[in-house]
């Protein structure tokens, strides 16, 4: 089933620090749709509103005015059908990796032998088969993002929300763990929400991006791309991200942040 989650001429804005402070803007206007099987990727310069337009999504926050939906309904707060993934991993140090993976099971009351089992089958497709007994400070931090990601799939979320997941980690570990995501994207069958800064990695995983301009965030320009369908069906990233069309996508994008940019220092 086809699900869609969708931001409905959502603003935001922030109380003043006192009664003589003027309220502040983070999100104005915001239409976006994003359905099963998209990955949508939200990039722009800090202050753009990207965290707080994903944590609309997750229902940590709630709009001023508009709505956010889930096939229709309102979202009122957190839910199983939708699953954070953060810059931080966010994981339990008292717990090994394998009962991380199951905490989600372990709310719903699902039985331990079930849960265990669960979670066993998400170390494999994570790539961390026989990892489960091993505490969170003996993982590294590209094997911790994949236990996280694990734990948000155990629910087996409509919806990926992705906060920056792989900005803390080194370029090497980073560029395999964007090839890992895709592939979990696609075999999840979710709509995926990433937040980056990264072009490249933006360029690399979306089939759309969203550029946000800052002060208060609003939908600027909104480009399709296909790159991650090549890479899902063999081509080689190395070569795609040398090809004329990356190259020259990579460009534009990086002028129209930039060029946003200069508009309002110039404004």
């Amino acid at each position: 089933m086809t699900s869609r989650l969708t931001f409905d001429a959502v603003s935001l804005t922030y109380p003043g620090r006192d009664r003589a402070s003027p309220a502040v803007p983070v999100l104005a206007g915001i239409d976006l749709s994003v359905s099963s099987g998209e990955f949508v990727v939200i990039i722009g310069r800090s202050g753009s509103g990207k965290t707080s337009l994903l944590n609309l999504a997750a229902g940590f926050q709630t709009p001023t005015s508009g709505a956010v939906l889930i096939d229709g309904q309102p979202v009122s707060g957190p839910g199983a059908e939708r699953a954070v993934v953060f810059q931080d991993d966010a994981l339990y140090p008292w717990l090994t990796a394998r009962d991380n993976i199951a905490f989600p099971l372990t709310l719903k009351g699902v039985p331990l032998a079930e849960r265990r089992r669960a979670a066993d089958d998400l170390l494999v497709r994570v790539g961390l088969e026989g990892a489960g007994d091993r505490r969170i400070w003996e993982l590294s931090g590209g094997m911790r993002q994949r236990v996280g990601i694990a734990r948000a799939l155990a629910a087996e979320p409509r919806f990926l929300l992705l906060d920056e997941p792989l900005g803390a980690l080194d370029a090497l570990t980073r560029s395999k763990l964007q090839l890992f995501l895709l592939d979990i994207w696609k075999t999840s069958r979710a709509g995926a929400l990433l937040i980056t800064h990264s072009i490249d990695e933006a360029l690399l995983l979306a089939t759309r991006i969203v550029v946000l301009p800052p002060n208060p965030g609003h939908i600027g320009t909104i480009l399709e791309a296909g790159f991650a369908g090549e890479i899902l069906t063999g081509a080689d990233p190395r070569k795609v991200r040398q090809s004329a069309l990356f190259r020259s996508m990579h460009d534009g994008l990086t002028a129209l942040i930039h060029d946003v940019a200069q508009e309002e220092l110039a404004a």
